[in-house]
């Protein structure tokens, strides 16, 4: 994790001053949507604004149930659901090293940024708690639209809670969340239709290549290192 941290710090400080590049990209994105006919952010963003009950909702999602909710949920899965805990954190961190690349290649500017097209920070119109705050400016990359890992993390956390439990209500919950962020990213302009897109596919490969880890790398690893892997037992208490 001190790694996967380093090396993002190490992203946002190559970034950060190329802002022209990086809105040059988002306007790009914003004709990209147009020809495909799914530039619908800034009609769904004032559907929000509409209520500021609806805007305060979306901001406490985008917030809130993002690094917070998934620190809530890997202590749950560390010491209750282990396995799981390991093939989520994996997938995460496999899909963060994916989108790190991408952040560093090819930076762009979040709608926050285009008002000119009708986009609202409503982040910083509306709440006082924001990853913009100037507090928590060190800690964000400005240029790190896409992938959108807001609506991809959850879909590898809804996989995660959905092979931990069977208890049906988490499922529906879990199952909701990147639902729920997708709104929240476009509703709050942090990202685009687009970047939500790419952040589950990174993430969706991300899930792959950790599915990969716990099938054949641990094991090749153990092997690598001379680790003998510890016997299972059956239900009789036998070894196997």
């Amino acid at each position: 994790m001190v790694l996967a941290f380093l090396c993002y710090f190490l992203v946002r400080g190559s970034v950060v001053d190329r802002a022209g590049e990086a809105l040059n990209r988002s306007f790009r994105i914003i004709d990209l949507e147009r020809d495909f006919g799914f530039f619908w952010e800034t009609q769904l963003q004032a559907a929000i604004l509409s209520s500021k009950v609806l805007v305060q909702l979306f901001n406490f999602i985008y917030f809130w149930m993002d690094f917070p909710f998934i620190i809530v949920v890997g202590i749950w899965m560390y010491f209750w659901h282990r396995r799981q805990y390991t093939l989520t954190r994996d997938a995460m961190l496999l899909s963060g090293a994916i989108a790190i690349i991408i952040y560093n290649l090819f930076p762009v500017a979040p709608p926050r940024f285009l008002p000119e097209f009708g986009f609202v920070d409503t982040m910083a119109e509306y709440s006082r708690l924001s990853y913009q705050a100037e507090s928590a400016q060190p800690f964000v990359n400005p240029y790190a639209a896409v992938p959108s890992l807001h609506v991809g993390w959850p879909v590898i956390l809804a996989v995660g809670v959905i092979a931990a439990t069977r208890f049906k209500p988490l499922w529906i919950l879990a199952l909701l969340l990147p639902v729920a962020q997708f709104f929240a990213v476009i509703s709050t302009g942090n990202h685009y239709i687009f970047d939500a897109q790419i952040g589950v596919v990174v993430s969706l490969v991300g899930l792959g290549l950790a599915l990969a880890m716990q099938r054949w790398g641990y094991a090749a690893l153990g092997r690598l290192l001379g680790i003998k892997p510890k016997p299972t037992t059956t239900s009789q208490g036998g070894a196997t």
